[in-house]
Order: C-alpha cells, then structure tokens, then sequence
C-alpha cells in the first residue's frame, strides 16, 4: 500500500499498546476517523478514550462498525474474531509492518533502531527538533514525559519513528536518516539466531535513502561493524559514543546535583560544551549523543540541543519515578534484557547512592528468558535484594519447561525472593520496606502495577516500620 488514499474510517485492533496507540494518535491528527479494540483496560486505553477515541475492550466483529481499514498489532493473531470478520467482509486488513510504509509516505523519515536506547532515543530527537522549530511529526514506544504524549502531527517534513525490529517490522521503513544504538540478540521467537538479528540491522541500514546517513553508536561491536559495512559500500556514516575515534564523543561523565548525569561533548576532537541531563546512567549521555548527532545533521545548533536535553524528563516506563511515600522511592523501567536490567541497577546507584535497591523483576517472555538464561542469572548484582515474579508471557504459552522459581534457584545472588502474583509481590513488599528503600521494578509487562499498589498502601506522611 504506496498511500492512504481512499480511506477515512481506520479500526486497530491491539491499540492500546505503545506503537499502536502512537500510529492512532497520528492517524487522528490527520484527519482520519479512527476506532480501536484490546483485550483489556490499560493506561493508554484510557488515555485515548480522553482524546476522543473509541475502544472497545475484548474483540467482536461488531467492533468493526463501518471501517474501510483494518490495521493489526502484531501481536493479535490471524484468527482473531475481528480480522476474520474483515476478511469476510472485504475490508483490507494490514499489519503494522505493511502500514508504515503508507503513514511515513512524504516525510523525511528519522528511524531510531537498536536493542536498548531507541525509545530515549527517539524521545530526545523529537524534543530537540521541537526546541529547534522544525515542527516534527513523531511515533515514540512510551510517553514523552515533557511532551506528555507518544506521537503528535507535525507540519514539518520530518518523521521521528522509532524502528522496531521485531518480526523485521523496521525494514517497511526508508529512512533519510537512520539510528543504531547497538545491536544484542533479542526476541528468539523472531530471530532464530544472533547472526539472524545482526542481518536484519545490516537490511535495515540499506534501507536508507540515497544521500542519506547513518548514526551509528560507535561503542557497540556490531552496530560499529554495521556502520564500517555501510560506510565501505558509500553511505554516509557519523560514529557517536565514548570511544576515542568517535565523531561524537562525551567524557568525563558523572552524576550531577540533580540526579542525572553530565559529561563534556567533543566533536572531531575538539570540544563542544557540557551536556547536562536530568537522567541517571551513563547510558543515557551516550544516547544524548545520538541525539546530538542527528540535530547536527540537520544543522540544529548546539546550544539548541543542548538547552532541549536539559528539559528532557525522560519516557514514561524508562526510569519513571512512580512515587515516593514514606520515605521510600518507587521506580519503573521497561528493562527486559540483561544488558537494560544492569544499566538500569546502575543508574539507580548512581542516583540514589545510599539506598537499599530492592528490584523487582517481572520477566518476560518464556523464549527470552530460555534464549538469555545465563546473562539474566548474573544481571543483578547491583541490587541489594530482587523479588521475582512469574514470568509475563505476553504472546507466548507457557509449555512448563521453566518458571520464575527455577530463576530464583539458580540467580546469582545471595538475597533472592519469589511472588506467586501481583499481589503477593504487594503484600511482601509492604511488610518489609522500610525509610530510605528504592523499589525497582523491572520488565516490560505489568509489574508497574506493583509499584502503584503499594504507593496507594504506604502513607503519604510519615514513615512505615522499619524491616527487622
């Protein structure tokens, strides 16, 4: 599909989560009508209902009405009651691969890919490219906390998307500028293989336009090695990261008086200015960067950028601090991946240095867990305690092979727990937290629910028990 022409009345069935709710918000700001289904209630369901968008919870054909298109998350499967009932009734019936082509028809695409960083990311450049002007059109996989949205229509010729590679969903994209933050095996249930994975990023990057770039994170082996392959075959390439030899370099890094971190920024060697975060962790100076580089690209002064990512809060679900109530902190991070969950353990630290790390971890995905089991066992070691809960099995099926107990068994620490539910995870935090606790919770499922559960037990003045 080259275009959206021709049609009007737009369904989407799986729109309440991030990308599908971002590509409605975007549909809407259109001009398009647009209706959705889920399976169930949710934030952004919520959320989009507020904006004028109806959602229907479960899935019936009814839920249809009148729409001329059809758009699936890929996570809704082929025999789902909606899609068959479209099939029979003629109406084209799309996936978000096959969709995106269409919706970023026009623009000047600006596709954020990697394992871990591209929703920070993306995030970053959208809020630059505001600061600057440039009136950008964006899709975001969480809420921008500044912007306090995760897409919006811009009159600008640029597209802000971030570039998903399950099920090679990035490679309906052609960007005029592309992003690789790093590139780590992930979703074995997509990719059979890391050497798979690394060949999907190496199509992608061939997906740019001609007299396009390349932002590639220099301190990572393979998107490096991916942006050497691309560099060698013509392309435009510009390195970014902590490694000497990078176009775009920081240093120095170091927690500020806020809580974030700082680091001073070189290009070509020769130094640009300090870079001032209200975000913890080294990781995110590094994906300051690539922001950077991109706003450079586009010829966005520096001080712009750098004033922007000063007013950067973060993403909803990266680092988003829940709450605090009776002394304790409350944090949740969409970390799923060992590499994330140690990033993750380390901006904590860094943040907030002298507090107990309680983490909680909902993991997810049974493939995931079965592909990563050895990097996942010796990912916590900057926790001072971690609460496992049952593995969050999203898409898949549970074929009783492993559990979050088996996890617990075998996790390489000495202070390791196990929930049977959500709510147990409630109880046995309540009975244990004490003054100066953070709470951590991790994953990409539901386990943020834990940490508004347990704010709404704890009293908003004053201080719980101490732990005995």
């Amino acid at each position: 599909m080259a275009d959206l022409t021709g049609f009007q009345r737009i369904h989407i069935v799986g729109i309440g989560g991030a990308g599908m709710s971002a590509i409605a918000r975007v549909l809407r700001g259109r001009g398009f009508t647009v209706t959705g289904s889920d399976r169930g209630e949710g934030l952004l369901v919520t959320a989009l209902r507020a904006e004028g968008i109806p959602v229907a919870v479960g899935h019936a054909p009814e839920n249809l009405g009148a729409a001329e298109l059809v758009l699936a998350s890929s996570a809704v499967p082929d025999e789902n009651p909606e899609l068959v009932a479209a099939r029979a009734q003629g109406v084209p019936v799309l996936r978000r691969p096959e969709f995106l082509a269409a919706l970023t028809a026009g623009y000047d695409v600006i596709a954020i890919a990697g394992a871990h960083g591209k929703t920070t990311v993306s995030g970053m450049i959208a809020t630059i490219l505001l600061a600057a002007g440039l009136d950008p059109t964006f899709i975001v996989g969480g809420v921008v906390a500044n912007l306090g949205t995760n897409a919006r229509v811009g009159q600008g010729r640029h597209f802000v998307i971030e570039a998903d590679e399950y099920r090679n969903t990035f490679l309906a994209l052609e960007p005029q500028i592309a992003v690789v933050t790093n590139v780590e095996y992930d979703h074995p249930d997509s990719f059979p293989s890391p050497k798979h994975l690394r060949l999907a990023f190496g199509e992608f990057v061939e997906q740019i336009r001609p007299g396009g770039l390349l932002v590639a994170c220099a301190d990572d082996p393979v998107a490096h090695a991916v942006g050497a392959s691309y560099h060698a075959n013509g392309g435009r390439l510009v390195r970014y990261g902590r490694s000497a030899g990078a176009t775009w370099q920081v240093t120095g890094l170091r927690a500020n008086e806020s809580g974030g971190v700082d680091g001073v920024v070189w290009w070509e060697g020769h130094e640009i200015g300090l870079l001032r975060l209200q975000l913890p962790g080294e990781h995110n100076a590094v994906n300051a960067l690539a922001a950077v580089a991109v706003a450079s690209a586009l010829e966005i002064p520096w001080e712009t950028s750098r004033k922007a990512l000063e007013t950067f809060a973060g993403t909803e679900r990266r680092f988003e601090i829940l709450g605090e109530a009776a002394g304790v902190v409350v944090v949740d991070d969409y970390a799923h991946h060992p590499t994330q969950i140690k990033a993750v353990l380390a901006a904590a630290r860094q943040r907030y240095p002298e507090r107990r790390i309680i983490a909680v971890w909902q993991p997810h995905t049974y493939s995931r867990i079965k592909a990563l089991w050895g990097e996942f066992l010796a990912a916590f070691e900057q926790a001072d305690r971690v609460l496992i809960l049952p593995i969050y099995a999203a898409r898949e099926v549970d074929d009783g092979t492993v559990s979050h107990r088996d996890l617990a068994a075998q996790l390489h620490h000495g202070d390791v727990v196990v929930a049977e539910s959500l709510a147990d995870a409630v109880e046995r935090l309540a009975a244990e937290i004490a003054p100066d606790d953070l709470v951590l919770l991790m994953g990409a499922g539901d386990e943020y629910l834990v940490g508004r559960q347990l704010l709404a037990r704890l009293p908003a003045n004053g201080c719980v028990e101490g732990r005995a």
